[in-house]
């Protein structure tokens, strides 16, 4: 097993505007009354000037090669984030709402629509970011180990892990299971929806994502007549079990960043709804449990091909499953999660078309099917 060190810190539409006035109703027929004279001799004047304009775009000392946005948002580590523009992505941290968007020399920029403090809303993103680790030194470690990943790292630069609150990051993947990304996408957009409304970007509607609190209010009926059809019991299961945590459900989870893995793994599982595959991607994607390995049918296609190759056409069960991630983390690392997220969006077709022909010289073979319905794809269909 290649040993890696933490790197080093870098650490609906608006309503139409009211017609003009005409210029009748423009005329005055009195003189304006005089501003009102301060009652206390010190108070200022009030000022006729309009407030200042919210702070225009902000570099964020990232360059495209330590995030990408394209290779990061849309490839379902989260369901909450919204293409606004060009190369832009919008969604809210916390009570933040934030737009980060590429400029034209590839550097992250980001913009603050809505906070309640601005230098907070900067924490909150850096730390959802994950900054503190150095995308290029793992990318070094691991091309070191993986000719292969070296060649695809040229093409695939900025695939970045994110630090997600668990409670999102919880809820979201309860909302995967056996479905596609637009039925997830919808899902989690009326979870969101009833959190505090925050703003409106692009034509999206952004909100604060609810509190456990706020969730244990909505019914399994009522989310079922919305159309999570089985997972509603998962969900308002898996609320009423974080609600009786003697310390809240919220530090409940946030407590498992300081467990093991395996003891991460064990404990999302005691959740209603939970299987292992959605387990590691909640502790990978949320929990800062770096080589967590999700195996789905397509990473057990990316093991079979290219790690493990005297597998393929044997059908995935748990026991293999748990060889898979091994074979990862012997490759690549403690960080190995990071990896096989690059390797995963490698091979998603979206991905595929922008690579060299090369890279796809071993036939395709069909996926394996897994019984175990709790493993999170990211290219369109979860199974």
């Amino acid at each position: 097993m290649h040993s890696l060190k933490p790197p080093l810190a870098m650490k609906r539409p608006r309503p139409p505007s009211p017609p003009p006035l005409s210029p009748a109703s423009t005329k005055q027929t009195s003189p304006p009354p005089r501003p009102l004279k301060s009652l206390h001799p010190n108070t200022p004047p009030i000022s006729s000037k309009k407030p200042k304009s919210h702070p225009k775009w902000v570099p964020l000392n990232l360059s495209q090669t330590e995030l990408s946005l394209p290779l990061t948002f849309p490839t379902g580590q989260t369901f909450r984030w919204k293409q606004t523009g060009p190369l832009q992505y919008t969604g809210t941290i916390g009570p933040h709402l934030l737009s980060l968007k590429h400029l034209q020399n590839g550097d992250v920029s980001y913009f603050i629509h809505f906070t309640p403090s601005e230098s907070a809303a900067k924490l909150a993103l850096l730390d959802f970011l994950n900054v503190s680790i150095s995308l290029a030194k793992l990318w070094e470690v691991f091309s070191e180990n993986d000719s292969r990943f070296a060649e695809l790292a040229k093409y695939l630069k900025g695939a970045r892990v994110l630090r997600q609150d668990p409670v999102e990051c919880l809820v979201q993947f309860l909302c995967s299971s056996n479905n596609n990304i637009g039925r997830i996408t919808k899902m989690v957009d009326f979870i969101s929806s009833l959190g505090t409304h925050l703003g409106s970007v692009g034509g999206f509607d952004f909100h604060e994502f609810p509190s456990l609190e706020r969730l244990s209010a909505v019914s399994e009926e009522e989310l079922r007549q919305t159309g999570f059809g089985y997972r509603a019991k998962y969900i308002t299961g898996t609320v009423d079990v974080l609600q009786s945590k003697p310390d809240g459900g919220a530090q409940w989870l946030l407590s498992l960043r300081k467990l093991d893995l395996q003891e991460a793994i064990d404990a999302l599982c005691s959740l209603p709804g939970v299987g292992p595959k959605v387990a590691a991607c909640i502790a990978l994607f949320s929990l800062d449990q770096h080589h967590a390995i999700p195996v789905d049918t397509h990473v057990w296609q990316i093991a079979t091909k290219y790690l493990l190759p005297e597998l393929a056409g044997a059908r995935l069960t748990p026991k293999l499953c748990s060889r898979v991630a091994e074979a990862f983390v012997s490759k690549y690392g403690e960080y190995a999660g990071w990896a096989q997220t690059l390797l995963f969006i490698a091979d998603l077709p979206s991905q595929k078309a922008l690579l060299p022909s090369h890279f796809w010289d071993i036939k395709e073979k069909k996926s394996a099917k897994i019984e175990d319905s709790n493993s999170c794809n990211i290219d369109g269909n979860y199974s």
